[in-house]
């Protein structure tokens, strides 16, 4: 069963937001990574690109496939995860220590269209 941390906010293309004030990092959920394989390669926007809800904001490649990251919540990247370029492998590692974008949450009402960490399981089991 892949791990579901409570607190955060998670999409149906299994990305989660963790909220701190009016900054989201945003990266892929463990089912995510886990469904992937090995990760061999991160896409990510540069910083201070703004970012929709919902729309495409960069990828990730395994040695199985490609999969391409979509936006939880709008906002702004203020900060990309660095590691990622030299190590993608942390995805797999710890997919919810190793954030993928930091973004300043333009509205944080969107949150309210997540998933809960128990909605989220329910969601994965199906």
């Amino acid at each position: 069963m892949a791990k579901v941390i409570e607190g955060l906010f998670y999409s149906e293309s299994h990305e989660y937001v963790k909220v701190e004030g009016n900054v989201g990092y945003i990266g892929i959920s463990d089912y995510a990574q886990h469904a992937l394989g090995n990760v061999v390669y991160v896409d990510m926007p540069d910083v201070d690109d703004e970012i929709e809800a919902g729309e495409e904001f960069g990828a990730v490649e395994s040695v199985k496939a490609a999969s391409d990251l979509f936006a939880p919540v709008s906002g702004k990247v203020i900060e990309v995860n660095e590691a990622l370029d030299d190590q993608p492998e942390l995805i797999n590692q710890d997919p919810y220590e190793n954030w993928i974008i930091k973004v300043e949450l333009s509205d944080k009402s969107q949150l309210d269209e997540l998933m809960d960490a128990k909605a989220y399981a329910a969601f994965c089991e199906k």
